[in-house]
């Protein structure tokens, strides 16, 4: 053994040549010494499979002395029944034709009873004119393996099963934030005398609660007051605020339906509620449309809180918006502004609110443009003198044909006077 640094002719200290005596005693074992004491099995056998030599290693597997195996049992004897019924199947056959095989699963049956997962590797050894002679045999202890392809196997099923329970949990979820959103909207919209009616509400995700709202309900006599709005934020914080929202909406217009008196009293109540916490307020749009049955007209008187603009589409095929510029965000401040506005609507004429879920909504391949208020203008104008259930189902198109570009829920609500021929036309 040389040393770097040590001249061949040089025979090093005494420690050194007592250390390199030991390391050469090291790789003096017997061929025989490493065939019995080898980390796998090995075991030759004749040509019928009686099994002619074994090693140590295999028989302290298998429990058994030597002279009860040797010349006395065949390799398929060391086999459980399945082991037994695949060697004789497919393993013979296999190694006959191919003169040999390597890495078969199967399992070897103790003294004691117990199996044992090995992986058989065989080769047949033959003579100088190609007959077959006898049979080689190794096997490697395979239940480490075992033991890590049952770990595997065990993580795999409860990795499906967290899976499975992900998406029950997330249906449940969804089913329950379904019934709350639909808690915090009306369950239809009322018959309104010489006025036909349509909404639609789009949630941008199921996982999660939206805070646009709308109603609409009567305040005595023809009148009927109505409403839409959204709520900043999202989730439950934003689901309690719309809630309080439209239940003091209500309230507000059955003791006064005057639209900036009831903006004004929903600002007050959002502005102290939230007054030294998380501010919470909102945009909304309050209105209330008077039909008059004989000149077959609805007048509108609305207010707003810094609320995208009404639109109105008149039946000769005009649309335009209805501005209300300056309304203050409802609640943000204590003496909030709200602008106002009012327009007669006219057989054929509808009058639509809308979230701005619509308008900015993201599109082109890159979705990195927003939808914005003139395509909308040019989308309502092209569906201008139509009634309010057919507007409100084009806009669903529309929102469909946004998919995943729809970042923000969105609220529609429709208002109209039905033309001289659609008079009879029920609520959508």
């Amino acid at each position: 053994m040389c040393r770097t640094g040590q001249q061949p002719d040089q025979q090093g200290t005494g420690d050194e040549r007592t250390a390199d005596a030991a390391f050469a005693a090291l790789l003096e074992d017997s061929a025989e010494e490493l065939y019995e004491n080898a980390p796998c099995g090995y075991l030759s056998t004749l040509m019928d499979g009686t099994i002619a030599k074994i090693n140590d290693t295999l028989l302290g597997w298998l429990r058994l002395e030597r002279d009860a195996v040797v010349g006395r049992m065949r390799f398929t004897d060391l086999l459980s029944v399945g082991g037994k019924l695949y060697h004789e199947t497919h393993f013979a056959p296999l190694l006959r034709m191919q003169g040999e095989i390597g890495g078969i699963a199967l399992e070897i049956k103790r003294a004691d009873g117990a199996r044992m997962p090995v992986l058989v590797s065989s080769v047949i050894k033959q003579g100088g004119n190609g007959e077959p002679l006898l049979i080689r045999t190794t096997l490697f202890d395979a239940r480490d393996r075992r033991a890590y392809e049952a770990e595997l196997l065990r993580a795999g099923k409860e990795a499906e099963q967290a899976r499975r329970q992900a998406e029950a949990d997330r249906a449940r979820l969804q089913d329950a934030l379904a019934a709350l959103q639909q808690s915090l909207l009306p369950d239809s919209l009322p018959t309104v005398p010489g006025v036909e009616t349509a909404a639609h509400y789009r949630t941008a995700s199921p996982d999660r609660l939206g805070g646009d709202f709308y109603d609409l309900f009567p305040v005595g006599g023809d009148r009927f007051a109505f409403f839409l709005g959204d709520v900043c934020g999202k989730g439950p914080q934003a689901a309690a605020v719309t809630s309080l929202t439209r239940y003091t909406l209500r309230a507000a217009a059955l003791h006064d339906p005057d639209p900036v008196s009831a903006l004004t009293t929903l600002n007050t109540v959002l502005h102290e509620r939230y007054t030294g916490g998380d501010p919470r307020y909102c945009t909304a749009v309050f209105g209330v449309v008077e039909p008059d049955a004989e000149s077959g007209t609805a007048t509108v008187r609305l207010a707003s809180g810094g609320h995208p603009p009404a639109f109105v589409l008149r039946a000769d095929g005009t649309a335009g918006f209805l501005p209300t510029p300056g309304g203050f965000l409802v609640g943000a401040l204590p003496n909030a502004r709200f602008a106002t506005a009012a327009t007669v609507l006219t057989p054929g004429d509808t009058l639509l609110l809308y979230t701005d879920g619509l308008t900015e909504a993201r599109t082109g391949q890159d979705r990195g443009s927003l939808y914005g208020d003139e395509a909308l203008r040019d989308f309502a104008a092209a569906h201008a003198g139509r009634p309010p259930h057919a507007v409100i189902e084009a806009l669903t198109g529309l929102l469909d044909d946004f998919g995943d570009g729809l970042d923000d829920d969105t609220a529609l609500l429709a208002l109209g006077v039905p033309a001289p021929d659609l008079r009879t036309t029920k609520h959508a």
